[in-house]
This record gives C-alpha cells, structure tokens and sequence, in this order.
C-alpha cells in the first residue's frame, strides 16, 4: 500500500486546529518528531430509566439496545475530545495508538475511558 492510499483521521478541535487520530503506532507518510506522552480522557454516565425500561422489555424479544448504543457513542465522543484537549495543550498536532475502554464504577454508571500518545508529526 502506498502512502497516498493511507486516509487519515483528521478531527477539528474547539480551537479550529486539526489533529490526527489513529489507532497505530505510527503514521504512514509522517516522522514523528516529538513526543509528549500518555494522554487520557474520560467520562462516567448513568443510566436513564427510560432506558433501562426499554432495555428490559428488549431483552424479552432480542436485538439491539439502541438507547445504550448512543449512550456508549456519545460517550466515546466526549472521552475522545477531552483526551485531544490534552493533547492540544501539550503542543501534539497527533495522537497515536488511540484505545478505549469501559468499566463499571457504580451501580448503573459505568466510564469510558480513552487514552493514547500525543505525539508532534511533520
């Protein structure tokens, strides 16, 4: 694969500054130049009883829980741009080796959690 082929996750921040996300190690067609270290960001959320009405009465039938797969995508959305705050502030324009993670903190509220490495690309 050519480097021209590789498409890139760009994510505008608040600032209106661009920053690459990815999941790998590197970035195809890119030198890492400088690198800041582990940056994180994360969020807990609760469930709503609707949702957890709706849910139960799913769990009868079968299928997907449409209510928590938003909950869980709104999440990561927030986790993600707090992690990429911090990065920003660091000086990175990169963060590489992005992951996710969840876990439950209390009855009903679980975190998702984001974190990789906030890196400067040229």
């Amino acid at each position: 694969m050519q480097t021209e082929d590789v498409k890139q996750h760009y994510v505008t921040t608040e600032e209106g500054s661009q920053i690459i996300l990815t999941n790998i190690e590197i970035i195809p067609g890119k030198t890492i130049v400088e690198h800041f270290g582990l940056v994180s960001g994360s969020t807990i959320r609760a469930k709503h009883v609707g949702r957890d009405i709706m849910a139960s009465l799913k769990n009868l039938v079968g299928g997907e829980l449409k209510g928590y797969t938003q909950l869980l995508s709104e999440s990561r959305n927030q986790a993600s741009r707090r992690m990429i705050s911090q990065a920003v502030e660091l000086g990175a324009n990169a963060v590489v080796n992005v992951r996710f993670s969840t876990s439950s903190v209390a009855q009903g509220a679980a975190e998702m959690y984001a974190y990789g490495t906030a890196v400067r690309v040229e």
